[in-house]
C-alpha cells in the first residue's frame, strides 16, 4: 500500500484499535517488557538528574560552567552518534543492538565515579552519550518496527507516561541523598543509575528478534534518510517546536523567581502539574494520533496551546502574588496540553513517514532534531524570555506556533513525495 492509501483510507473508516492496557497493565506483552524495562531505567536517571550537578560542584569542586561543557559535549557527541546507531540496528537487528546499548550505557556511567576534573568528566559524558543516545535511537526504531497498525504513537505515550513516573520516583530518591549531601551518597547514586541500565539490558532480551533489514538496492544511498529532503525539513521543524522543553525547565524557574512575586516553591508544584499531567492523559490525547495527517494536524494544534501557554506564563509578571500564581499554574496547565498532544503528533509523524525497513536510521535521525534544540535553544530561550521579558515568551511562542503550523503542509509534501516513489512506509 502507498503512504496515500494508508492515511486517508478511502475504503473506509479507520478500523477500531484494540485496548492499549486492562488496568493500567499493557495487554501487548512487547509493551509490558519495554514499560517495565523504562520504569527501572528512568528510575535511575530520576536519581542521576537530581544529584549530578550537586555533587560534581560542591563536593569535586567544578564551577557550574565546566559542569555546563561537560552537558554540551554530551549532547554534541549524541547528537553525532543517533543516526549510525540507528542505521546500526537496522543492519544488525534491533534487539541486539539495543542490549548493547543500554549495557554499554550502565558500564559508561560507572565512569563518573571517577570523575575529578573538568577533561575528565568532558570524556565521561561523552561516552554515555555515545550509548545513551545511540540506544534512544535504537529503541524508538525498534518501536516503530514491533508496533505496526498505527499502535506505535500509542506504545510511545504509554512509555513516556511510564517515563514520568519512573523519574517522579527517581527524584525523591535522589532528594535523599541530597539530603544525607555526602560524598557516599551521591556515588550510591551513580551507581544505581548503572546498575539499572544493566538490569535493563538484560531484562530486554525476553523482546522478540526482528530480523535485519534486506541489502540496499542497487543505488540506494547508505544513508537513505539524509537524501530525504522532506523528513529533514520536518526534523528541523520538529527540533524548533521541541524548544518549549527547555523552556519549561529552564525559563520558567528563572521567570519565576526574578519577574514575579510568586514564591519560589511553586517551581516545583509546576513541574509536579507537568509530571503528573502526562503520567495521567498523555494515553489518552494520542487516541487516533496514529496517521500521517492527523499527526501532522496534532502538531499544529499543539503549537497554539503551548503558545497560550506561554502567554499566561508572561503575563504573570508584575501582578499580585494571588495572580500571579494563578495565572502560571495555569499556563502550565495550557501548556502541557500543548506538549501531550505535539509529543504524539510529532511521534505519529516520523515514525509514519520512515520506511518500514529503515526505521532505525530514520528514527535516529527524528532524535538529532530534540538534540539540536538542546544545544541551541538554552541560549536562545534565555535571550528571549529572561533577557528581553515579557515580548519575549510572546514570540518565542509564536516562532514554536508558526513552526508547529508549518508541519501540515511538509507532512503532505513529504506523503507526496513517497508516493512519487513507491515508497513502502509505516504510515498505515
Amino acid at each position: 500500500m502507498t503512504p496515500n492509501e494508508s492515511d486517508e483510507r478511502p475504503d473506509g473508516p479507520r478500523p477500531t484499535a484494540a485496548k492499549l492496557t486492562v488496568k493500567g497493565i499493557p495487554v501487548d506483552p512487547n509493551l509490558r517488557i519495554m514499560a517495565v524495562a523504562t520504569l527501572v531505567n528512568t528510575f535511575g536517571n530520576g536519581a542521576l538528574v537530581t544529584t549530578f550537578a550537586l555533587y560534581f560542584t560542591r563536593v569535586v569542586g567544578l564551577r557550574p560552567t565546566q559542569v555546563g561543557l561537560a552537558l554540551s559535549a554530551g549532547a554534541l557527541v549524541g547528537l553525532l552518534v543517533q543516526v549510525p546507531a540507528g542505521h546500526l540496528a537496522d543492519l544488525r537487528g534491533p534487539r541486539k543492538v539495543l542490549q548493547a546499548f543500554t549495557f554499554g550505557a550502565g558500564i559508561a556511567i560507572l565512569g563518573l565515579l571517577f570523575a575529578r576534573s573538568v577533561w575528565a568528566l568532558v570524556a565521561v559524558m561523552a561516552i554515555i552519550s555515545v550509548f545513551d543516545r545511540g540506544a534512544g535511537a535504537v529503541r524508538n526504531g525498534y518501536i516503530a518496527r514491533v508496533a505496526e497498525g498505527g499502535r506505535g504513537v500509542q506504545f510511545k505515550a504509554y512509555l513516556r507516561a511510564m517515563t514520568n513516573v519512573g523519574i517522579s520516583f527517581g527524584a525523591l530518591f535522589g532528594g535523599v541523598a541530597l539530603w544525607v549531601d555526602q560524598s557516599w551518597a551521591y556515588l550510591a547514586v551513580f551507581a544505581l543509575d548503572a546498575a539499572t541500565c544493566i538490569v535493563t539490558s538484560i531484562w530486554l532480551g525476553r523482546l522478540p528478534h526482528i530480523a535485519p533489514s534486506p541489502p540496499r538496492e542497487l543505488g540506494e544511498p547508505r544513508m537513505a534518510v539524509l537524501h530525504d529532503l522532506p523528513f529533514v525539513v520536518i526534523t528541523l521543524l520538529s527540533g524548533v517546536a521541541s524548544m518549549h522543553f527547555v523552556v519549561m525547565e529552564l525559563a520558567m524557574p528563572l521567570w519565576i523567581s526574578q519577574y514575579t512575586s510568586a514564591p519560589r516553591s511553586l517551581v516545583a508544584i509546576t513541574l509536579m502539574i507537568n509530571t503528573v499531567c502526562v503520567a495521567l492523559f498523555q494515553v489518552r490525547l494520542t487516541r487516533g494520533v496514529d496517521l500521517v495527517g492527523p499527526s501532522s494536524r496534532a502538531m499544529a494544534r499543539s503549537g497554539f496551546w503551548i503558545a497560550g501557554g506561554f502567554a499566561l506564563i508572561a503575563l504573570a509578571s508584575g501582578q499580585p502574588t494571588w495572580l500571579a500564581i494563578a495565572l502560571l499554574c495555569a499556563g502550565t496547565l495550557v501548556h502541557v496540553v500543548g506538549e501531550m498532544l505535539g509529543s504524539g503528533g510529532q511521534w505519529g509523524v516520523q515514525m509514519g513517514l520512515a520506511p518500514r525497513e529503515r526505521q532505525g536510521q530514520y528514527q535516529g535521525f527524528a532524535g538529532m532534531g530534540f538534540s539540536l534544540s538542546n544545544i541551541a535553544a538554552p541560549t536562545l530561550i534565555t535571550l528571549l524570555c529572561i533577557e528581553w521579558g515579557r515580548p519575549g515568551w510572546f514570540v518565542l511562542g509564536g516562532v514554536i506556533a508558526l513552526a508547529s503550523a508549518l508541519m501540515v503542509p511538509a507532512s503532505a509534501w513529504a506523503l507526496r513525495s513517497r508516493e512519487h516513489y513507491g515508497v513502502l512506509t509505516h504510515s498505515g
